[in-house]
């Protein structure tokens, strides 16, 4: 990875990319979420812009706003972004309302193919439709939910032989949802150096897209499915199916068992914040946060350690995070924008991308023998990435989540009626969103 990196500086100081330099330089503007990936992008695109001549600005919106500042500005054909890096769930609604460029031609004349990057990432990030090659975007950040928790306390020996006399096994990595959930009660209330600390904090927000992120991770393993395999729409029965039910109730169970008190609305940062102040023993969260953990002088430092999103009965899954980036169609720099993601593709580049901080999907940086030992968290990113399903990608995905986060919420964290209860006003609402978009 490091020969990688000084290739990339001597193919920078060369203008060796095989990426003509502009005829003119443009200001060019690339839209994405506030994190800290984002402050990776921007030590990355220094070198585009010494290639290109053209000036990179950057607009970065909290995530609690990003789906609704950046969706608008799409759906009012505004022209403040030339390059956008949008969420995964939006890739419907970017190609069939003329949102995104699509960007065939573009990857065949300049000899970018799909079949470069971890397909997971190209249907979730790339595709639409869903399995067919129609791209209107480059997969330009892998991510997925997994889990955090901390090592230093899982080893101590005490906690370990305790922790035998009551479960029957030793305390480490839980190889099922059940296990994860018998670790996160062991901790929950326990004193850690004079300190009360807590199982896991997962994810419980409402106002976004929060508990729908977290309670899928259960969903999936245990057996929901958003339609019919059979025919595409028909949710009854697989979005409401027993063993999705069964999956439902269980969430619930794990955040009764095991979550902070008054953690009923937290998403990634209160995660985040929880787990670094050393609040709980394990936390939910996507992987992007890990190598911010790793520099954490109260957790990093082999404090922490990495595993990917248990099993459970129906199998193994993890919610897709992770976006694509487009070419935004109300641009009047098109060209320039192009050329950015010409020069994002490389392989050299996508390798300094990895070592900045950023996810690349291209397989030539994850397939690197160096690639599993690069960092702490690298084997648990792949590992994870081989597991993924991620929520709808329809048009209408905004008005698919809205019910899904009021009625999960309203059952995980308020109690009111049944897991059952619960699924079954989904399927209808859902069948109605669809009835309303003529897919039904």
């Amino acid at each position: 990875m490091k020969t990688k990196l000084m290739m990339t500086a001597a193919a920078s100081a060369m203008l060796g990319t095989g990426m003509s330099t502009a005829a003119f330089a443009e200001d060019l503007t690339l839209c994405w979420a506030a994190w800290d990936p984002a402050n990776a992008l921007i030590e990355l695109s220094k070198d585009f812009e010494a290639e290109s001549g053209h000036n990179m600005s950057f607009e970065f919106v909290p995530w609690t706003s990003f789906a609704d500042r950046m969706l608008n500005e799409l759906n009012s054909g505004g022209q403040l972004c030339d390059l956008m890096i949008g969420d995964s769930q939006w890739i419907g609604g970017g190609a069939e309302n003329g949102h995104y460029v699509k960007l065939n031609d573009f990857f065949d004349a300049n000899n970018i193919t799909m079949d470069d990057f971890i397909p997971a990432t190209v249907t979730g990030y790339a595709e639409w439709p869903k399995n067919t090659p129609n791209y209107y975007a480059l997969p330009a950040f892998g991510d997925v939910v997994g889990w955090t928790y901390r090592k230093d306390w899982f080893d101590r020996p005490e906690l370990q032989t305790e922790f035998m006399e009551t479960y029957g096994r030793a305390l480490g990595v839980p190889a099922s949802l059940a296990e994860l959930k018998d670790i996160a009660a062991f901790f929950q209330g326990r004193d850690i150096d004079g300190t009360t600390v807590y199982g896991a904090a997962i994810y419980t927000e409402r106002g976004s897209e929060g508990i729908t992120m977290g309670v899928t991770n259960a969903l999936y393993n245990y057996g929901f499915q958003y339609e019919n395999p059979d025919q595409p729409y028909d949710l009854e029965g697989f979005v409401n199916s027993a063993g999705a039910i069964e999956g439902l109730e269980f969430y619930k169970s794990l955040y009764e068992a095991g979550a902070p008190p008054g953690s009923s609305n937290w998403y990634m940062g209160e995660n985040i914040d929880a787990y670094r102040s050393g609040q709980v023993a394990m936390q939910m969260n996507f992987a992007f946060i890990w190598p911010g953990v790793e520099a954490d002088e109260n957790v990093g430092n082999g404090k922490s350690g990495y595993f990917p999103n248990p099993a459970g009965p129906a199998g193994q899954f993890a919610q897709l995070g992770g976006q694509g980036i487009s070419v935004v169609a109300y641009s009047e720099k098109q060209d320039a924008a192009l050329e950015y993601i010409q020069w994002f593709a490389q392989p050299e580049v996508q390798a300094q991308w990895w070592e900045l901080g950023g996810y690349s999907a291209l397989k030539a940086v994850v397939e690197d023998p160096g690639f599993a030992t690069s960092q702490p968290y690298a084997q648990t990113f792949l590992d994870s990435m081989a597991i993924v399903k991620d929520f709808w990608a329809e048009p209408a995905y905004a008005d698919l989540l809205i019910p899904m986060q009021e009625r999960i919420h309203n059952y995980v964290i308020a109690g009111d009626g049944s897991a059952q209860d619960a699924l079954d006003g989904l399927v209808r609402d859902w069948t109605e969103v669809f009835e309303d978009e003529g897919k039904l």
